[in-house]
């Protein structure tokens, strides 16, 4: 705050005004985990029973004779750090982290409105969709939807590691999956989207950003934005550890499209996971009983910079000789309309300067 205004040091701007602006900072500079929020009136009747018989299942199959086994309900929930005693106001009970991943529907929707993953599947029909899965179930369920989702939409690949068969697709798309329920700022009412395309999946989910830009595998600490349903989905097997998954994205995605992911890490964090490698959808065959609409130039540049494009490679892709004419035309409208983004927003004329497309 500077002369009684409200400046983002990441974008060097008043947002005074905006308050939807002011509230992502306050949430970006809090300390306090939104997934600790205690509800003291909720109960214990109002959680999946089924889904807390199978957790102990669960747990015991990845560490046999597991503490959980022989708990009550009760006792799991506090073992789990998902029941929690306020030391300073003496208000206890379940929280936010234990009614996202236990809670029925309505529990939810009590706790936190705004959640949902909007899961899109977009091909045929560009200007809205041709499935979708408004999923507004808890943590558990949801990955379930999710991966269902993914395995009626997206084809598998033969892929072997050392002798055994793998599920390629399963391995990119779990780790996928998992990042988008857990790794929520749960108190940004941005509702997180998973979205398959023609040739990429593309997610979006609020986050509480820590590298402003996009992250690079070789030089990145990861951050725990939900430690304990982070710790609790990991102690029933269905994470590894913080910061494992964008590698194993990395690795398998590599042998599923040829193509490496983009993790852009923002207030609104995005996931970009290309179906086929650069170059390869121009020349592929239609999978689909009508043809694709034809492509304006602005649009097969959105296409194209699915991965981050520097002006060079982008202006020799559609052919421009003109560099002030590609500006002009086609470079800044896509940026003043947000549908491409810069690598470096805080250094416009950088030369390591790239633009990313998050084109819809």
């Amino acid at each position: 705050m500077c002369n009684g205004k409200i400046y983002d040091e990441n974008e060097d701007i008043d947002i005074s005004s905006n308050t939807n602006l002011v509230a992502g900072l306050y949430l970006r500079k809090q300390s306090a985990y939104t997934e600790n929020k205690i509800f003291p009136y909720a109960t214990i009747d109002e959680l999946d029973k089924d889904l807390l018989i199978r957790v102990c299942k669960l747990a015991n199959f990845q560490k046999p004779k597991h503490p959980w086994v022989d708990m009550s309900d009760l006792e799991l929930l506090k073992s789990a750090g998902l029941y929690l005693k306020d030391t300073n106001t003496g208000k206890e009970g379940i929280t936010l982290a234990g009614i996202l991943i236990f809670g029925n529907e309505q529990l939810i929707q009590a706790a936190l409105p705004h959640y949902k993953t909007d899961a899109i599947m977009r091909k045929i029909n560009l200007d809205r969709y041709d499935d979708r899965d408004d999923i507004r179930v808890n943590l558990m369920r949801s990955y379930e939807r999710l991966l269902e989702f993914v395995r009626k939409h997206l084809n598998d690949k033969f892929y072997l590691e050392g002798i055994q068969r793998i599920s390629v697709r399963d391995k990119i798309l779990r780790e996928a999956i998992s990042n988008t329920l857990i790794h929520r700022e749960f108190a940004n009412p941005f509702p997180a989207k998973f979205i398959i395309e023609r040739d990429r999946v593309y997610i979006e989910n609020a986050n509480k950003a820590h590298v402003n830009g996009i992250i690079d595998l070789h030089n990145f600490s990861p951050f725990p934005k939900n430690p304990k349903i982070a710790k609790f989905f990991k102690e029933i097997g269905w994470v590894d550890e913080l910061g494992s998954g964008v590698r194993f994205m990395y690795k398998y995605n590599r042998e599923y499209s040829g193509a490496d992911p983009v993790f852009i890490d923002e207030d609104i964090f995005k996931t970009i996971i290309p179906l086929v490698a650069a170059g390869e959808e121009k020349d592929r065959p239609s999978e689909y009983s009508e043809p694709f609409r034809e492509h304006t130039v602005k649009e097969k540049l959105l296409d194209y910079c699915v991965t981050p494009r520097s002006r060079n490679e982008m202006q020799e892709y559609l052919g421009y000789k003109n560099r002030d004419q590609f500006r002009n035309k086609v470079l800044s409208p896509l940026v003043k309309e947000g549908l491409l983004k810069l690598t470096l927003p805080t250094k416009p004329t950088s030369p390591s300067q790239q633009y990313y497309s998050v084109k819809r």
